[in-house]
Order: C-alpha cells, then structure tokens, then sequence
C-alpha cells in the first residue's frame, strides 16, 4: 500500500513559462464518499484506476493505490462514472528538490488553478514560490471529486 501526503494551494500568478511539460486529463469517479474514492483518470493517452481512502490518521497524509488499465477499459467505465467529469491541464513544474503539479481546470471550473506538491511526511520543508497563493490543503470544496 502506498501513501500520499499533498499540500494543496491556489495559484495566484504566472507559472506557464516555468513548466517542463503539461498533459490533459479527464477523470469521473465510480465512488465518492468519507471513507473511499475511487477514480478514473485518462492522462493523454494512458489510463488508470485509483483508489483513495483515509489513513485513519489525523493529517492530511491518504492511502492511495493506483493500477494501469487499458485506455478501452477507462473509456467503458468512464460511461458508468457518477454524473460529472472533471477536465483540467496539468503543468509539470520543478521546485527546489520537489515537482508542482499545476492543475487549470476547465468546463464549470474555468479558471480554478491549483498547485499540488507531494512530500515525504507532514513537516517536510519545501521552496514555495511566489505564484502560489492560499494554501487549501484539506479544503473539500478543492477536492476534485466533490467538484464534480
């Protein structure tokens, strides 16, 4: 079992010309609720399931399992996804020793950006640049499963 432990904030100024790369991404979710989710995420032309639960922990540190599937088998469960998609660009951006994944959502959520950083525990220090604005870590409204 893996564990994922993310800081979440809004992103509060330009970062594009900063990225090394950036993807499409479309995911539904099969599942939504306080103790699971699990989601269907199509990244360009790779696809995955992935299931999310808590850790039974206070913290904002999560279980998190997610396997590969076949781009014919995402597209088939994606038909009996919970209503709701949710569609975004993510940018791949370096930060001292870490990655920032920058999420620009699409559709109802135009213009929502939000940048997510991984860590490898709770109190981990890392560089915060200056185009990231009010963490939300823990926020549910910035879950993406509850925007859908």
């Amino acid at each position: 079992m893996a564990t994922e432990t993310e800081r979440k904030f809004l992103v509060k100024g330009e970062f594009r010309h900063l990225a090394s790369g950036k993807k499409h991404i479309t995911q539904g979710y099969l599942s939504v609720g306080p103790e699971r989710v699990i989601r269907i995420r199509i990244l360009d032309d790779k696809s995955y399931i992935t299931i999310k639960s808590s850790s039974g922990q206070k913290g904002i540190t999560r279980n998190e399992w997610q396997y590969d599937i076949p781009l014919s088998d995402a597209l088939e469960l994606m038909r009996i996804c919970l209503p709701g998609r949710i569609e975004k660009t993510r940018y791949i951006v370096a930060s001292g020793k870490h990655t920032i994944e920058i999420d620009e959502f699409h559709g109802k959520h135009e213009g929502l950006v939000i940048a997510e950083i991984e860590l490898q525990d709770e109190n981990e220090a890392f560089v915060k640049p200056e185009w990231l604005g009010e963490e939300v870590t823990g926020r549910p409204e910035y879950y993406n499963s509850n925007m859908i």
